[in-house]
This record gives C-alpha cells, sequence and structure tokens, in this order.
C-alpha cells in the first residue's frame, strides 16, 4: 500500500497554495497544508516551461520515487505539493531526492529523530 494518497483536483492543489507554507530552493518549491487525515498527499506539479512529455513526466517519477522511499521520514497529516522549476530539468536522481529532503527538512516536516545532516 502506498503511504500517501496523491492530490489530483484542481481545487485540492488551490487550497494548498492559498493557505499552505511555501519555501524553496534550486530545483524545487514545496508548498505545505495540514490535512485532518491520518496520512499524507503528495502533488507534484511540472509546468510545460520545463520541457516536453518525456522531461515533465521523468521528473514527477524522480520526485515520486524520492518521496517513496523517504516517506517515513516525513511526518504524517500532511497535504505536499512539490513544483518543479526549470532549473531541475536535465538534474539526476540524487539531486533531486536532496533538493527534496533540503525542503522538508526547512519545511520542518521531517521526523525529529530521522533528520540525518
Amino acid at each position: 500500500m502506498k503511504n500517501y494518497i496523491s492530490l489530483k483536483k484542481n481545487n485540492e492543489f488551490q487550497k494548498v497554495y492559498k493557505e499552505g507554507k511555501s519555501k524553496a530552493n534550486k530545483y524545487l518549491v514545496m508548498y505545505v497544508l495540514p490535512n485532518q487525515l491520518s496520512i499524507n498527499r503528495l502533488g507534484i506539479s511540472v509546468s510545460k516551461k520545463v520541457g516536453n512529455s518525456v522531461v515533465r513526466h521523468r521528473l514527477t517519477r524522480l520526485i515520486r520515487e524520492s518521496y517513496r522511499l523517504n516517506h517515513h521520514m516525513f511526518n504524517s497529516s500532511l497535504d505536499i505539493v512539490v513544483v518543479v522549476r526549470t532549473t531541475a530539468r536535465d538534474e539526476n536522481y540524487h539531486i533531486i531526492e536532496s533538493a527534496l529532503m533540503h525542503l522538508g527538512k526547512i519545511q520542518n516536516i521531517l521526523k525529529k529523530d530521522e533528520i540525518r545532516n
């Protein structure tokens, strides 16, 4: 079973954009909003400005996989929207994973006992 639900509807994304806290780094922007569920909901947004559909889907898969392998480090009951910046276009998995974890750390949504330096 997945440890998160995907955000799919536009109004779900809009609520997180409007009411959530945002932090950014060179590659990603992360919006976080607490929810009333016991599980996280993850949304990934990649604009057409980033590249063609092959590039956009590749980046989506990289972020989804990064989250999947590190989901145990995130607090639960959160709606998380990750927006990919154009600078991430040619980056590899390790860079994207590092950017995702960096944003989790500065958003204070990583479990305290799981944070590694």
